[in-house]
């Protein structure tokens, strides 16, 4: 890194090495050199090219020389033929046949769609550990009483598992539709300037194009798109920006959430913080966010990537213009980059979250009591109080308990129920405050869906952890 001139931070700061090695220049003229050598094997069978001149291909493949491409390059503002001339000075015997019957999108869209899907697969498996560190979690505390909030306002009780299960669900959603996705990510094929392959009906005849192109699907392991432009339709980039986006949303509100929580007001989870971690500059007391924050941060500029993909796919003119080319260079990697930096540090806030059991106990004590009412209200009603009249009580009760609250005072709620002429026609004090006491026991099947939740992710994970440690991308 020259810190002298601009450098990405998805460069250096932002995403994994793994990944921003996918999507460097190396590793882009690698596979361009993978569909070159595929497709002179192709021609091969054919008798186009000889044996001689795919050795001589193979043996220099992996020489890539950024410095002599790049000299070429600026002679000829063309990066692709660059490195086809790069190539072919390497080779005396086989690059005279390289690129035979190819226009550059031959291969560039099909080494783009090889990463994209490499890409997809590496976001998988931060997927998966992501869920897999979330079922931790919520095994841990799916019988852990908690408060919910509605509108931001202290709600009704539910546990902390089934509160973790409702961001596993989405994230498994996620999971999905990047597997389905990456079952359907396709090539452009081998179609020529226009994708009428009127180049390779020349060379190997029409009635042979339907094999050559399945010889090429096999060898890269890539399926094709059965019609195609100059391009691939450049709706795959947006379904594949799309899906990353939404992996964003979700982790996006995981944050947020944590965010509202961390503030000491409510005070029930934390993200880790490290012992010589800075909270602020000027006030050493703080203990940030800063995790949280940073994806949601992230997330934003992810959430924009689709809506620029949408545009190239849409304007797209006829069979093609370059006017997608500047961005994509941008948006692909970027959208990449940012969902790798999403999951990984959303990983790391989960498998180090603090919750505070003793602000989970405050928040219980102070706010329980408020959702005891629908107890009370449907205890009423089947006692034949009319449901709309004693609704009323309880919420004149409730607004000035929350001002006895607001006050610093225990919530007195109970109190006034039990003193209430109108409420005990119906009901005992006892039974009053029986009511309130179980409240923390008012959870609903919370504790067994979240159970549950995550024992169908184990499961569904399971089959496909198998499937890809036998099926590896390049």
């Amino acid at each position: 890194m020259d810190p002298s001139l601009y450098q990405s931070p998805f460069s250096w700061r932002y995403g994994s090495p793994d990944m921003r090695t996918l999507w460097s220049e190396h590793t882009k003229r690698r596979l361009w050199r993978k569909v070159w050598v595929a497709l002179a094997e192709a021609q091969a069978e054919f008798g186009l090219v000889t044996p001689s001149q795919i050795q001589d291909l193979h043996d220099h493949q992996e020489d890539i020389d950024l410095k002599r491409a790049f000299e070429i390059e600026a002679e000829i503002q063309h990066d692709l033929m660059a490195e086809l001339k790069t190539f072919a000075e390497q080779c005396p015997i086989g690059g005279k046949i390289l690129h035979l019957g190819a226009t550059s999108m031959d291969i560039e869209d099909n080494a783009e769609a090889i990463r994209l899907r490499q890409g997809v697969s590496l976001l998988l498996s931060r997927l998966s550990d992501l869920l897999l560190a979330l079922v931790d979690k919520i095994e841990r505390y799916a019988r852990l009483p908690i408060i919910g909030y509605t509108h931001l306002q202290p709600a009704e009780p539910l546990t902390l598992g089934y509160r973790l299960a409702l961001y596993a669900q989405d994230l498994l959603e996620d999971h999905q539709t990047l597997t389905d996705l990456h079952h359907k990510i396709r090539g452009k094929g081998f179609k020529g300037a226009v994708g009428s392959a009127a180049s390779y009906a020349d060379l190997l005849g029409l009635e042979n194009l339907e094999r050559f192109e399945s010889l090429l699907s096999q060898k890269l392991d890539l399926p094709f798109y059965p019609v195609a432009s100059q391009t691939y339709p450049r709706k795959q980039d947006f379904l594949i920006l799309s899906a990353l986006a939404g992996v964003g949303a979700s982790i996006y509100k995981f944050a947020f959430d944590l965010r509202l929580l961390q503030n000491p007001m409510i005070g029930e989870w934390r993200e880790p913080f490290g012992r010589a971690q800075v909270g602020s500059s000027a006030m050493p007391f703080k203990r940030n966010p800063i995790r949280a924050e940073r994806i949601n941060s992230l997330a934003r500029l992810l959430a924009t990537y689709p809506s620029i993909a949408w545009q190239n796919a849409a304007h797209s003119l006829l069979e093609r213009t370059l006017d997608d080319s500047a961005n994509r260079r941008i948006i692909l990697p970027e959208a990449f980059l940012a969902t790798d930096e999403l999951l990984l540090t959303a990983l790391t806030i989960v498998r180090g979250l603090e919750v505070d059991e003793v602000a989970i106990q405050r928040n219980l004590h102070n706010y329980l009591p408020f959702a005891a009412t629908e107890r009370v209200l449907m205890a009423l009603a089947k006692k034949g109080a009319d449901r709309q009249a004693m609704h009323e009580r309880l919420r004149q009760h409730a607004l000035k308990a929350w001002q006895a609250l607001q006050q610093g005072k225990a919530n007195p709620l109970p109190q006034y129920l039990s003193q209430d002429e109108a409420i005990l026609r119906y009901l005992r004090v006892e039974e009053i405050l029986d009511l309130f006491q179980n409240a923390e026991h008012y959870l609903g099947s919370s504790a067994q869906r979240a159970l549950q939740m995550a024992d169908f992710i184990r499961n569904k994970l399971k089959p496909m952890a198998s499937e890809s440690g036998n099926q590896g991308d390049e």
